[in-house]
């Protein structure tokens, strides 16, 4: 194993160049996905008696969390099957670990990138164990989620601070907790838009409406009323990327996909704004905006399953944006936000007094949302 750095910062020299120096790992946080046929089951379980997902006591969520993964493995599994299987999560994650060290390494960065998955592997804890093989001089928590909530970047962060303080891991840390209304993000997302719409513009005839259509993954409208800050963020990102497209009078919407429970979920949902483009005889351009690798729920889920119903709604033309993978412009708004989160000093303490900060330095989020990572009283939901 490589021997860290620990020399006496040099007054002198500048701030930056003293970073670039430094051995900086970078841990990419996303949720995870089944790498087998068999592994479909355990993954569902995972998720779903995850105190973040299921909000119960234990002795009620575990059983009915199994309940619900048990419920949903062969629908799940049949999804998965389309895809070869298995989620291409990991592989894609990873790949975009490996360009994000190269566009960190153009900028004199040693920088090494880590995956830590919520609900497979690789999970925090093997993360953590390769992060402290490797010796860095400081870490940054980087979610792949562009827009913080509870569910997805507060229970990776739960967990991460969890294992590190039981592995008496004590580098200086900073995390991103959201990025996304990012002037990088937005720009970068807005190029892929546009190559979609010429091409969906292209396909489809010239006297037929084109709408381009945010889908992000829904939750239960009762932890948005509890304080999460998701829909707000989401509203944000959609924004950003509307006015970074610069295309006056876009025809735009929102919806949100993936409901999975029978309670009030945000809305409107997909299944109905597809329902209304076929009304309206308006062709749909779908762009993903909380996901920015492909897997089940683009490929299947928007590609296939409202694909099929937009054909049965009447819906004139059915096209959808990619995710954005490893795009170079995306990977250089990453490496930017990086960067800036090792520079900030306008943010807050976390739970393991390591630095807090968003895209924009600290907190983004009106005070209505409680659920802010930036909120001293914040919880880290740790699963039992």
């Amino acid at each position: 194993m490589d021997t860290p750095s620990h020399e006496t910062p040099n007054p002198d020299r500048p701030a930056t160049d003293q970073q670039a120096r430094r051995r900086l790992a970078v841990v990419l946080f996303n949720l995870g996905g089944p790498d087998a046929p068999e592994a479909v089951r355990p993954f569902l379980v995972n998720l779903f008696t995850d105190p973040a997902i299921l909000r119960f006591p234990a002795f009620i969520r575990q059983p009915l969390g199994r309940l619900i993964a048990a419920r949903r493995t062969k629908a799940a599994s049949e999804n998965y099957a389309i895809l070869g299987g298995k989620s291409p999560l990991r592989e894609l994650t990873e790949e975009q670990g490996r360009a994000l060290e190269a566009a960190l390494a153009e900028e004199g960065v040693e920088a090494r990138c880590f995956v830590a998955m919520r609900y497979w592997h690789p999970f925090t804890e093997a993360a953590l164990r390769d992060v402290m093989a490797w010796g860095p001089d400081e870490v940054v928590l980087m979610p792949l989620y562009p827009q913080f909530s509870t569910t997805t970047t507060g229970s990776s962060l739960g967990v991460w601070h969890a294992a590190a303080a039981k592995a008496g891991f004590s580098v200086p840390t900073s995390t991103l907790c959201c990025w996304h209304s990012d002037a990088g993000f937005a720009e970068a997302t807005a190029a892929i838009v546009r190559r979609a719409w010429a091409e969906a513009r292209a396909a489809v005839s010239e006297g037929t409406k084109l709408r381009l259509l945010f889908s992000a993954h829904g939750l239960p409208e009762k932890i948005v009323k509890s304080g999460d800050p998701y829909q707000w963020q989401v509203e944000r990102s959609v924004a950003a990327v509307v006015e970074a497209l610069a295309m006056p009078g876009l025809d735009h919407a929102l919806c949100y996909q993936s409901r999975v429970t029978p309670q009030k979920w945000l809305g409107p949902s997909a299944e109905e704004e597809v329902a209304r483009a076929g009304t309206e005889g308006v062709a749909l351009l779908v762009c993903p905006i909380a996901f920015v690798s492909e897997h089940s729920e683009t490929l299947v889920e928007l590609d296939v399953e409202y694909r099929e119903l937009a054909h049965a709604k009447g819906v004139p033309g059915y096209f959808r944006v990619p995710a954005q993978n490893s795009d170079p412009a995306f990977i250089r708004a990453l490496a930017a936000l990086v960067q800036g989160v090792r520079v900030e000093t306008r943010g807050s303490r976390d739970a393991s007094g390591g630095k807090l900060c968003s895209f924009a330095g600290g907190r983004q989020c009106p005070k209505a949302h409680s659920g802010c990572p930036h909120t001293a009283a914040q919880p880290l939901r740790v699963a039992a």
